[in-house]
């Protein structure tokens, strides 16, 4: 039998590691002596934050499921390899080496990236509407506001970096129209994303970003 009492005290800890986790990360990115380090480290904090994140994900059909994610991450994979590859769907931008292993141009992690965002907003939509018409403008909304802040940030993080130092509008309806699509294939396969710890990444995350973009235009 489940302990949910364990549980939830499972939660509350690894939510509290997180949230110091990445308060410590925005710090030691805004102090210049520790910044390359820190640089370095992305990758391992966002595949950190992605098996936290899974960790705590309730399965009810294992299988199916792993299909779904190793599917939903191969896809995300895909569209951005054809992306940075052609320009046609974002624009004309190229990765930098912050987000580690890189093939066809394209970091392997951003992959897991499009899944763990897709999966956290779709969590952070149903637990705010009942309504599937709901979740489906919801979902890809929040993910559209995530970037628009992370855009800010990408290159001074060595992330990605646009042609011109611009970002294209097409990006923003891209990342839209892609997490409408995602949200889409979470709800006609039924995937279960009622996950404690979701809503505690995805604000670590946002918040994180969103200092960091006040501290380098206040401080540079």
């Amino acid at each position: 039998m489940i302990n949910k009492a364990s549980i939830r005290t499972k939660y509350k800890h690894v939510s509290i590691f997180f949230v110091i986790f990445y308060m410590i990360g925005a710090i030691g990115l805004i102090v210049p002596f520790s910044y390359p380090l820190f640089v370095k480290l992305t990758f391992w904090a966002l595949l950190l934050s992605n098996v936290g994140l899974f960790i705590f994900h309730e399965s009810y059909r294992p299988k199916q499921e792993f299909l779904f994610f190793a599917g939903l991450f191969l896809t995300g994979f895909i569209i951005e390899a054809v992306g940075v590859n052609t320009g046609i769907i974002f624009g004309e931008y190229h990765y930098g080496d912050a987000l580690g292993l890189i093939l066809f141009n394209t970091p392997l992690l951003i992959g897991l990236n499009w899944l763990f965002l897709s999966y956290s907003s779709v969590s952070i939509s149903e637990s705010l509407f009942a309504e599937t018409k709901l979740q489906l403008l919801i979902s890809p909304t929040i993910l559209l506001i995530f970037d628009v802040v992370l855009e800010q940030l990408a290159p001074q993080m060595n992330m990605w970096n646009w042609a011109n130092s611009s970002v294209p509008v097409k990006n923003y309806i891209a990342w839209w129209v892609i997490g409408f699509v995602f949200t889409g294939m979470f709800k006609l396969f039924k995937i279960n994303t009622h996950n404690p710890l979701a809503l505690v990444l995805f604000l670590s995350q946002f918040l994180f970003f969103t200092v960091l973009f006040i501290a380098y235009n206040i401080f540079t």
